[in-house]
């Protein structure tokens, strides 16, 4: 949990509505209430500090069933990618990256099979060709491993001739490139450079065993839509992905809590979550600094997938470098926000319901985390419009 510095004496302090805030929170507890999550954690921020934060419900934590508290930690799953990407972001400001430049040019053992030519802009914008590139759970702590998958990955299709969400094979591709041009283990490298300069201890990629007890353990609730139900709402039917059960409870074991997979293994508070995007909004660190410089923040929010659609919903994607922006064409609900965000609000949403954005019209910024992943997919995606489009009004 962030420290006591971090949190505002009242949401007034920070031009919240509290009126407002409580009916987020109130959104947030139905499914608590009603007995379907075990959990949720919520916290909205602004000003550089966190509004208000609210934990309601029990989870499993150290083996042990208790209370969730402001203390409880969640995964965070894609929400990762976004502090991945600004990882990245703040290479490219020092001149260490370039979004143009070849994977291959950068990690070799990459170079093969038709990746030869794949950009960095190509992987963070899931584009490169390889979203189901087999990197099994037990090697993710295996270096030597991921370079050995690297050189055995083939493409799916021809790079950048479609949009196809690489859930975790781009990011580790990304966490490469981070430790080939810092020198520094990626996990280190988010710390040091993000996580301190932010004042947020807490916010780990690659959680160390000692705080594994804080955890809060997944579990999968509710039923699924049958493929007759979803035709009946107009829903297509899902894809087939690596995102399956038996790989989300996977982030249960001590193994991948530690490994930090960079496309969906952060481990922090919701409100941890909130403040990193308040740092982003503000490009500021503890001590006054920009956390990156200007013109590389900028960079990395410009949307660059152009006509580039979702293969499920058919919408423009509207993808900077690893994230996504809103967008002003009334279809942000599809991109993981809600229904009245400004079309600047930018972010990364995560599996099981999971919530991260800042909205540069309000200042707002929200992290939402639960540890229930709900099998209505539906079901989950109306709560996160639902909670996106309640948080971006709260301005006072």
């Amino acid at each position: 949990m962030p420290d006591q510095k971090h949190f505002a004496e009242s949401p007034r302090e920070v031009g919240l509505d509290p009126e407002k805030v409580e009916a987020l929170f109130v959104r947030a507890e139905r499914e608590v209430k009603e007995g379907l999550l075990p959990s949720t954690q919520i916290a909205i921020a602004r000003n550089g500090k966190i509004g208000a934060m609210r934990t309601v419900g029990r989870a499993v934590q150290g083996g042990t069933e208790r209370p969730a508290t402001n203390q409880t930690l969640y995964t965070i799953f894609s929400c990762t990618k976004a502090i991945m990407s600004a990882a990245s972001w703040i290479l490219m400001g020092e001149g260490k990256l370039s979004s143009s430049e070849k994977v291959a040019d950068i990690v070799p053992e990459f170079g093969t099979n038709g990746k030869e030519g794949i950009t960095v802009e190509q992987v963070l914008l899931h584009v490169g060709g390889f979203p189901n590139a087999p990197y099994p759970q037990t090697e993710w702590l295996d270096k030597a491993k991921r370079l050995e998958r690297f050189s055995k990955w083939r493409l799916e299709w021809p790079v950048g001739s479609k949009f196809e969400y690489h859930p975790t094979s781009g990011f580790w591709v990304i966490a490469e490139i981070i430790e080939r041009r810092t020198g520094k283990d990626f996990r280190q490298f988010v710390y040091d450079r993000i996580s301190t300069p932010l004042g947020l201890p807490e916010l780990r990629v690659g959680l160390p065993k000692e705080h594994h007890g804080r955890v809060a353990e997944l579990c999968y609730v509710g039923d699924p839509l049958t493929n007759e139900e979803r035709k009946k709402m107009g829903f297509p039917e899902l894809p087939e992905t690596e995102v399956t059960e038996e790989a989300i409870l996977g982030f249960n074991q001590p193994l991948v809590k530690e490994a930090g997979v960079p496309g969906g293994g952060g481990i922090m508070t919701a409100g941890d979550l909130a403040l990193f995007y308040q740092g982003l909004l503000h490009n500021r660190s503890v001590d006054g600094a920009p956390i990156m410089k200007p013109e590389a923040l900028q960079e990395g929010l410009g949307v660059r997938s152009g006509d580039y659609k979702d293969p499920v919903f058919g919408v423009k994607v509207n993808r900077a470098l690893g994230v996504v922006v809103a967008g002003g064409d009334g279809l942000a609900n599809y991109r993981g926000f809600g229904k009245t965000n400004s079309p600047y609000a930018f972010g990364h949403g995560g599996a099981g319901g999971q919530i991260g954005w800042a909205d540069p019209a309000t200042g707002i910024s929200i992290g939402y985390c639960t540890n229930g992943f709900d099998r209505n997919d539906v079901r989950q995606g109306r709560r996160g419009v639902a909670l996106s489009s309640l948080a971006a009004v709260c301005e006072a």
